[in-house]
């Protein structure tokens, strides 16, 4: 187990800050640098050299993040795959290059999205020492904006079909060139109705279950988020390690995103990851006892005015909590 930075700007001085905070392992989570000139997909060569040269540094390329990313809609490179519309092949196909890219590049896996209004978030709430805490409250969200997108109305059977679809074009793919796929659950989850007019299946423990089913293979998964994964529980303290506990012994978690809530589903708020509900030491025991050997991430963290935009702080601070965990699990 290792933890590991998700970052978009993998430059010389940031791979030697991780060097320097004892985190080994990087998850890339911006595809734009290695396209294939004037295409929509990877080029096997830029990946290759990235790879090349994050190694130098003595870090390991653990995962990265092709153009299927949690955004609105709108703002999405891929936007037909989710649309379901008449171009949805079109996107399909591009995504099908970068897998075969990034196997032959030598990179193991891949985090991905599918989903059509990107992560949700009410505002921010006061944390300590200064900092702000992302929170969520459905009752406010539904106050704020009930517009639909330009999807309009998306009912879970056709969100079904239009990710089954996608899976069964990839998934034999992504075995074929020996790459893992891990999908992102849907951040946060909403009730049945769903929000803006879109059931987001992805949303419920019970999704998930039904996601990792719809392709029997090891190489279709999940990017573990086990903060919006707590998000969709009524008491995550008490829930939560069961749930772990479950996907990895389906062999579905092929990287975990680590953080901590306070709350509950449809009202929580991102907190520090030693002062939330949910107790981490307990949850690291699980990953520890079933055998995971991936990477741990902090994707969110408290935002501080005397940090960087990236949050190098708050992000030094996570690892190495996670990394103390790790250590103290494996020698009791």
């Amino acid at each position: 187990m290792h933890p590991a930075y998700q970052m978009s700007d993998c430059s010389d001085d940031n791979l030697k800050f991780a060097v320097q905070t004892g985190v080994n392992h990087i998850v890339h989570a911006d595809h734009s640098p290695f396209m294939a000139e004037g295409k929509g997909y990877w080029s096997k060569d830029k990946l290759s050299e990235f790879r090349e040269r994050v190694e130098s540094h003595g870090i390991t390329l653990a995962v990265m993040a092709p153009p299927l990313h949690s955004s609105f809609v709108d703002r999405a490179h891929k936007p037909n795959i989710m649309l379901g519309n008449d171009q949805r092949d079109r996107d399909i196909d591009d995504i099908i290059e970068c897998v075969k890219a990034a196997g032959e590049a030598g990179i193991p896996c891949l985090k991905y999205n599918m989903t059509l209004l990107g992560v949700v978030s009410t505002g921010h709430s006061p944390g300590r020492g200064g900092s702000t805490y992302r929170y969520f409250n459905f009752e406010e969200m539904q106050e704020q904006n009930k517009e639909l997108t330009q999807a309009g109305a998306v009912a879970a059977d056709e969100m079904w079909e239009r990710i089954e679809y996608f899976l069964k074009r990839v998934i034999p793919v992504a075995e074929e060139y020996k790459v893992k796929m891990g999908c992102h659950p849907h951040d946060p989850g909403m009730p049945p109705e769903g929000f803006r007019g879109i059931d987001r299946v992805l949303g419920t423990v019970d999704g998930l279950k039904k996601f990792c089913n719809l392709v029997d293979s090891p190489y279709h998964g999940l990017n573990f988020c086990q903060g919006t994964v707590s998000e969709m529980l009524e008491d995550p303290g008490k829930e939560i390690f069961d749930v772990v506990r479950y996907f990895l012994q389906q062999k579905k978690v092929f990287m975990v995103h680590y953080r901590n809530i306070r709350g509950k589903r449809l009202a929580f708020e991102e907190t520090y990851i030693d002062e939330g509900d949910v107790d981490m030491w307990e949850t690291m025991k699980v990953y520890h006892e079933e055998g995971y050997d991936g990477v741990f991430c902090p994707d969110h963290v408290a935002h501080s005015d005397q940090d960087s935009r990236w949050g190098h702080r708050q992000r030094a601070f996570t690892a190495g909590y996670i990394k103390a965990l790790i250590k103290a699990v494996q020698n009791p």
